[in-house]
């Protein structure tokens, strides 16, 4: 059995490294490209040939990408550097999930940038992402406090004794 530091130490690896390869993909994929997001959200734009579908095809791989690593530990029974899997507390649809979807999607409509990409920006051209990412920690942090909102739930969980 590992240590307690050796463990978080694996962790901490095993989460650079994935976060590491997600933002290789999403530059690869032009994802932090907020023009190449706008032309795939343009709908509007398929009668004169302008919507770019390629995009579908990066959010299909992430599907079955997640759709096999979220059934995992159906197989593995218990993480590497973890002590359990994590699940989500809940899965109900209720009003400040649709909510923040809602803010959500209408943000990365208006700026061509959700949160994964613009930190992956942060490596390419960090001026052209410096504001959004200021307001979109300030708006995750005003959701946060507000009590109506987070219902006392932990946002992020880190299982790593």
């Amino acid at each position: 059995m590992m240590s307690r530091p050796v463990v978080r130490f694996m962790a901490v690896v095993v989460a650079a490294s994935a976060g590491v390869i997600f933002g290789v993909g999403l530059a690869v994929s032009r994802m932090t490209d907020p023009q190449k997001v706008k032309d795939f959200l343009d709908i509007a734009a398929i009668p004169q040939g302008g919507w770019d579908p390629s995009l579908a095809f990066v959010m299909g791989g992430a599907a079955v990408v997640a759709f096999f690593g979220l059934r995992i530990d159906r197989w593995i029974g218990k993480p590497v550097v973890a002590q359990s899997f994590s699940s989500l507390p809940t899965q109900e649809i209720d009003r400040p999930l649709v909510l923040g979807a809602a803010l959500f999607g209408l943000g990365w409509g208006i700026s061509g940038l959700c949160p994964g990409p613009a930190l992956a920006n942060l490596g390419i051209v960090p001026s052209s992402v410096a504001v959004f990412i200021a307001a979109m920690l300030a708006g995750s942090w005003l959701a946060g406090a507000l009590p109506r909102f987070s219902k006392g739930r932990q946002v992020i969980a880190v299982a790593t004794e």
